[in-house]
């Protein structure tokens, strides 16, 4: 990776990991000068492990799919849901809905893969600097132009550029400045979260299934994501209101009492261990009322974070930075560095997010479950499991939101008679 900096740049991206990487890749293969600004000296551990099948475009226009399968991160070929009482829904596999190879995902380990994408950027000729910090974008009235950064020898310098990508994730360096970041009153989640080692597996292609379990009561729910090494990423969530109702307890302890309330997890943690000590995160769902402005773009977790229910971080992280180079480079080109040029891609990108939205909202209401509702209006299966590939932008999609929002209505009101 390169070390030594200009003083000017046609796009600056500050952040290193899915979004950043991508953007920063695309655009220095398409010989737009590109600096890649990543705050952390050295890869940092990350959940959002579970990658989907909707990923598999954007890996592959990157050249990472062929990267990928040389790795030992297992193959993820489905997703499963257990409910509050603890019975399995039938595996929703990828390949059924849309077979082929783009049906085969992968569960990562989010400091390798990230590495990855970071390492492929440098060889698409990005200028790619760890260890350096974006302290604020500089402006021109409302244009940006450039950033303030804090170099990796301590040294804070002006840099400027033509466009400048925030890809700082959940930090969400610019949308926090500009006060246009809203919190999602509908989501105020927390996590509890670790490794297991030595935890149970399914066997065949089960084995790197993403595995969704709800505690009794519907109080909280569990990921159990299979990864390399015999490591299984655990993590349960609830509401901040619910997981920290008991201040006297610690994170461990606040993991154990959910999962007293999960029979189906118990049974595959036990006789595992602990890798490292539990980690929590609280209050992670955010949107940004604008993605793009003159000479600005916000992309990945910068612009939006919705929850860990469905895996969609990466997935949204990869196609926004896809588009954004795309529109990025045609401003360019074009000389239109305006919000509309660089936030082209916004109506579309929301439009994929609300659909995960929606059936999120779902997951959460207590009336809800993926088989009653499937029982119901099979003619729905299709979409959901389109939704849960990443494949947000078919007919079958528009199809399982119409017939979700008739089946809660119904649900809603059985429950009031």
């Amino acid at each position: 990776m390169k070390t030594q900096i200009e003083n000017r740049y046609d796009v600056i991206v500050a952040g290193g990991g899915p979004a950043g990487s991508t953007a920063a890749a695309l655009l220095a293969e398409a010989g737009v000068k590109t600096l890649l600004l990543e705050r952390a000296e050295h890869p940092v551990f990350k959940v959002g492990e579970s990658l989907i099948p909707g990923t598999y475009a954007t890996l592959k226009r990157l050249g990472m799919v062929e990267k990928l399968n040389a790795t030992e991160f297992p193959r993820k070929y489905s997703v499963q849901f257990f409910s509050s009482s603890g019975k399995a829904s039938r595996p929703f596999y990828f390949f059924e809905s849309r077979p082929g190879e783009q049906s085969v995902t992968w569960q990562v380990l989010r400091a390798d893969f990230d590495e990855m994408l970071l390492e492929n950027a440098a060889e698409k000729g990005a200028c790619v600097v760890r260890g350096a910090r974006v302290l604020n974008a500089l402006f021109d009235g409302e244009r940006a132009v450039g950033v303030r950064a804090k170099l990796p020898n301590g040294e804070e310098t002006e840099i400027r550029s033509k466009v400048f990508m925030d890809a700082t994730g959940q930090s969400a360096l610019a949308a926090r400045r500009m006060k246009i970041c809203e919190p999602d009153r509908r989501l105020r989640k927390a996590a509890v979260y670790t490794h297991f080692i030595g935890a149970k597996r399914d066997e065949g292609i089960d084995e790197g299934a993403t595995l969704i379990l709800s505690s009794r009561g519907k109080d909280s729910w569990f990921w159990y994501i299979p990864l390399p090494r015999d490591h299984v990423s655990v993590g349960a969530v609830g509401s901040i209101e619910e997981l920290f109702s008991d201040r006297s307890l610690n994170a461990e302890q606040i993991f154990k009492r959910e999962l007293e309330k999960c029979e189906p997890l118990q049974e595959r943690l036990e006789g595992s261990r602990l890798a490292f000590p539990m980690k929590t995160t609280k209050d992670f769902s955010y949107r940004s009322s604008q993605i793009a402005g003159p000479g600005w773009v916000l992309i990945g977790d910068a612009y939006g974070f919705l929850d860990p229910i469905y895996s969609s971080g990466v997935y949204l992280a990869l196609q926004s930075g896809e588009w954004a180079a795309d529109a990025a480079i045609e401003a360019i080109q074009t000389g239109d560095l305006s919000a509309e040029r660089l936030g082209a891609f916004g109506p579309k990108l929301s439009e994929g997010m609300e659909a995960f939205r929606q059936l999120i909202y779902a997951f959460y209401m207590k009336e809800f479950s993926f088989s009653r509702f499937l029982t119901e209006r099979p003619e729905c299966r299709m979409g959901v499991a389109d939704i849960l590939s990443g494949y947000v932008y078919t007919d079958e999609v528009e199809t399982a939101l119409t017939g979700l929002d008739a089946f809660l209505r119904s649900a809603s009101a059985d429950d009031q008679v």
